[in-house]
């Protein structure tokens, strides 16, 4: 496809990456998404804080955890998480309070705020940083886009082997619920056995399941016409070379993602992982995140849009957030035996 792509492919691959090869006063270790893995977001800090980001990519909660497990205590000083995750890696103790009133956070969309899910035992352990949707990614010059009006074209046989699946079991489950009448809130395991026909019938009619990679590059190539989890994420950093690629909020809604920003429990640099958190939650380091080359999202921070040109908020749809917001539902959080229930239906799926 195109270098971006191949790099992003390189850098999945593993291994702890810097951003710089000059050699800086102190080192940060950041485990995270491959959104913070751009040199433009991450140089300017590296530069104001004489400092060198070693980062580490992974994809899925699960993933992320079982990096910190198998790492000693000040390896990792801070991460990238979903913010509805970020209670139970807090209680599992792998993330350290945030100090009160060190992170201001009054300019953060209401909706995607998630304070609540944050905070543990009265203390806050994360910060929602960027959002977005997993919905319905199309092309919509081999789609018909009134047909992505709903959920259901998905399933009614026009559409079949043109699909892709995004490999991530919460946002698709979350959406196939919706699509049979599911709230999110409601996901539990009795209401997950009624969505184990509609998923094995998606799969039936999906050419593949792919990461973010792999789902950009076949919506990209044309391998596939539509993606059953995609968003803006997907499609807004391929815009400049294929404004066909599109997506939308279906009838039956989507689902909001949020990630957040936390601090690593056992870090010994806790006033530079701070000064981090502090540059990604300002206005220019937002505006850098939001259109990262690996993806966009929408920046958490409201005043970012102060420095986010005109062509990236149209991009964004930075207009339309309160709609979207109130036709979208956050993720489902399941409990322990719900979230096993949901990995072993994804794994009989992947094996169909």
């Amino acid at each position: 496809m195109t270098f971006r792509m191949q790099t992003l492919g390189l850098a999945a691959a593993g291994g702890l990456l810097s951003t710089t090869a000059l050699q800086a006063a102190e080192d940060l270790n950041a485990l995270i998404w491959c959104d913070h893995a751009d040199a433009a977001l991450l140089e300017p800090f590296e530069t104001a804080h004489d400092v060198r980001v070693n980062v580490k990519e992974y994809e899925g909660t699960a993933a992320g955890l079982t990096i910190l497990e198998q790492s000693r205590p000040g390896d990792w000083d801070v991460m990238v998480i979903d913010s509805v995750d970020v209670a139970r890696a807090a209680e599992a103790g792998f993330l350290a309070p945030l100090p009160g009133g060190a992170i201001d956070t009054s300019a953060t969309f209401p909706e995607v705020a998630l304070t609540d899910a944050m905070t543990v035992g009265g203390q806050l352990y994360g910060v929602t940083e960027k959002f977005g949707y997993n919905t319905i990614a199309f092309n919509k010059a081999a789609v018909d886009p009134a047909d992505m009006a709903s959920l259901a074209s998905l399933w009614s046989g026009k559409y079949d082997g043109r699909i892709a699946i995004y490999d991530y079991y919460l946002p698709v489950l979350g959406l196939v619920g919706l699509a049979e009448g599911v709230d999110t809130a409601d996901l539990d395991a009795a209401a997950l056995e009624t969505l184990r026909d509609p998923l094995m019938g998606l799969r039936a009619a999906s050419r593949q399941v792919s990461d973010v990679v792999g789902s950009q590059t076949a919506l990209a190539t044309g391998e596939v016409d539509i993606l059953i989890g995609g968003g803006e994420w997907l499609t807004a950093v391929l815009h400049s070379e294929n404004p066909d690629l599109d997506w939308t909020i279906p009838e039956e809604g989507g689902l909001v993602w949020a990630q957040a920003m936390a601090m690593v429990e056992g870090t010994e640099k806790p006033e530079l992982a701070l000064e981090f958190i502090r540059y990604i939650l300002s206005p220019e380091g937002q505006a850098r995140l939001a259109t990262s080359s690996c993806y966009w999202g929408m920046p958490a921070n409201k005043a970012a849009g102060e420095v986010l040109t005109d062509d990236e908020k149209a991009v964004l749809r930075w207009n339309d957030q309160e709609a979207y917001l109130a036709r979208a539902q956050l993720y489902p959080v399941p409990d322990a035996d719900t979230d096993m229930a949901m990995q072993d239906l994804w794994t009989d799926m992947l094996q169909n």
